[in-house]
This record gives structure tokens, C-alpha cells and sequence, in this order.
């Protein structure tokens, strides 16, 4: 990855926002929808900044004195780019190149916003309002994990892009999770984009990856990050609970 993807917090907080006209405008508009304090560049509480003109000078002063600087339309000088945003309250999605092309990531986001449906935020409020009877239907924190990408996945109860997915009817209906499942993973090549739609969705959802010695690091890396990766010489013979997978080649 060329950047880290983070979400900041900056409700109340000082953002340096030099520079005027289109450019400045719409970075401030971006910087109030988000709580930020704009304040100038002379202002030393803050952390951040975003030169919307940039002015290559203002931004090795605030360099200098150890500021986080976005400088619009000059990539080669920014420590942080600002993405194109979906929103939906609480669900942020954000799409970045790089600053290779803000055209490329401004088509992204339009074909993402005709895809999520505006109730999808609703949907997030609702999950975060029942954790209390998740953990108490699924006390395993593996299992948990399971029931909810289960419900969450397509066709599935509260699928997001489903027909009004209602939580409170899922949760009714007392679901129950397989709390130990094995799922093997034949892969044609070594290129990640050759995973089929559900060994995909699987490795996403997986609690621990165990894969032979010729399964590349490209197709462990669509894993969860907190996915533990245990190579082995076959498929594990007790199952942990959760879900485990058993990358292989075709071959194997």
C-alpha cells in the first residue's frame, strides 16, 4: 500500500486552510461537515493542513514545524490525500489513488453511491444498539464474528443491500452459527483476482487461514488483517472455533 488508510477524528480540533477560491471553498466545506476548527497557518495547536493552493513554500513552513500538510493538485508534497467520500452516517467509505487521478476516484464513488442503498447507516446504528444480545446469543467472540458475516453476507438476513434488512427480526428469530466450520480454498493461480466471488468472501470472513507453502502472499492478503496465517502441510484435524480455512493449489 503507498498510504495507510485512517479516519480522523477532527470534531473541535484545529485543521490549518490556506489558499482561496473553488478549491479552498470546497475543502472547507469538507473540513465543517467534519467538526474541524479552521483556523490559520499561523495557528499553533494545529496538527493538520491542507493548502489548497499549493503553495510549495507555505507548505515547508508547516513542515517545518511538524504539520501534517494535504497540498491540493501536487501529490509529491502531501503526507495525506483526501479521498472521494460516500456517506452513510455512521458508514463512511472513502477512495483514494494516491492522488494518481481524483477523476478516477470521483467515477468510483458515483457508481458506489447508486449501489448503497441511504438506510445503510440505519442499518449500522442498529447492529451497534445490539451488541449486548449478540454477545449474549453468541458469547464466543469467534462465533459472534461468524453469525453476523453470515447474516451480513448476500441473500443473507440483514444483507445490506438486501430489502429493508431489519435487525431486531433477525436477532427474534434466534439464529444459530456453526461455531467450528472448515472451508477449503482450491486456487487456480496465484493471482488474487482469480478467486471466485465466494473463496473471496470467505477469506474475509475467515478467524485463521492454514495454506501450503505455494499459496502467494497477494491471496493471504485478502484475508482479515486480524486473521491468524498458519502454514501447514494440510488441512487442520481439530477445528478451532470459528471459522478456518485450507489454502491449497490446485494441485493440492
Amino acid at each position: 500500500m503507498h498510504s495507510l488508510p485512517v479516519f480522523l477524528r477532527l470534531e473541535g480540533r484545529a485543521v490549518i486552510l490556506t489558499g482561496e477560491g473553488e478549491a479552498a471553498d470546497a475543502k472547507r466545506r469538507l473540513l465543517e461537515r467534519a467538526g474541524a476548527r479552521i483556523v490559520g497557518e499561523d495557528d499553533a495547536d494545529a496538527r493538520v493542513a491542507i493548502v489548497s493552493d499549493g503553495d510549495a513554500a507555505v507548505v515547508a513552513r508547516l513542515r517545518a514545524r511538524g504539520v501534517l500538510v494535504n497540498a491540493t493538485d501536487k501529490p509529491d508534497l502531501c503526507d495525506f490525500t483526501l479521498p472521494a467520500i460516500v456517506d452513510r452516517d455512521p458508514v463512511l467509505i472513502a477512495i483514494g489513488t494516491g492522488g494518481a487521478s481524483a477523476g478516477l476516484a470521483a467515477a468510483l464513488r458515483q457508481r458506489i453511491e447508486a449501489l448503497l442503498p441511504s438506510g445503510l447507516g440505519d442499518l449500522a446504528q442498529a447492529l451497534f444498539a445490539a451488541r449486548g444480545r449478540l454477545r449474549d446469543l453468541w458469547p464466543d467472540a469467534g462465533a459472534r464474528r461468524q453469525a453476523i458475516g453470515k447474516a451480513l453476507a448476500p441473500r443473507g438476513a440483514i444483507d445490506p443491500l438486501g430489502y429493508d434488512p431489519d435487525v431486531d427480526l433477525w436477532l427474534a428469530e434466534n439464529p444459530e452459527a456453526n461455531c467450528a466450520e472448515l472451508y477449503h480454498v482450491r486456487l487456480s493461480s496465484a493471482d488474487p483476482d482469480d478467486l471466485s466471488v465466494r473463496d473471496a468472501r470467505m477469506l474475509a470472513l475467515a478467524d485463521r487461514v492454514y495454506h501450503d507453502g505455494s499459496v502467494a502472499a497477494a491471496i493471504l492478503d485478502r484475508a482479515r488483517a486480524d486473521a491468524e496465517r498458519i502454514p501447514a502441510d494440510g488441512p487442520p484435524e481439530r477445528l478451532e472455533i470459528g471459522l478456518s480455512l485450507w489454502v491449497s493449489s490446485a494441485a493440492r
